[in-house]
């Protein structure tokens, strides 16, 4: 862990402001907390969210080029990040353009079984690959 030049008064100091900030931005969207202790709590728990949607993107993004499901990753990917981001959402109605879809816009059951067996077997090489070769 990098030390830091200041003080840990100081560097408590510095972070109040952001702190309090992002426990105001909490406040203001309004549905999910009642008190200090919850909006902390949600911003913890969004930033994990956040963390979770940027790493199944990119995941799909590296899946692209790749036999499989990189399309349906990254609209996962998007999706989650799309409850954070506007321009997520965005990208996300980009996306699903590209998948394969019925009448009503569902994704089909032969894809999301094809997308299973996939993970199955990509699962299955990997801990083969991982432990057993």
């Amino acid at each position: 862990m990098p030390e830091s030049h200041l003080p840990d008064s100081a560097e408590a100091s510095h972070r109040r402001p952001l702190i309090e900030a992002a426990i105001e931005a909490e406040f203001e969207t309004g549905v999910r907390e009642d008190t200090v202790e919850q909006a902390k709590r949600h911003i913890l728990f969004r930033l994990a969210r956040m963390t979770l949607g940027f790493l199944v993107l990119i995941v799909g993004i590296i899946a692209i080029p790749a036999p499989g499901p990189g399309w349906l990753i990254v609209a996962l990917g998007l999706g989650i990040l799309a409850q954070d981001f506007v321009w997520a959402e965005r990208a996300l109605n980009i996306v699903r353009k590209r998948l394969p879809q019925t009448d009503d816009g569902k994704i089909p059951k032969s894809t999301w079984i094809g997308v299973a067996v996939a993970t199955v077997i990509a699962t299955g090489a990997s801990i083969w690959w991982g432990f057993f070769r």
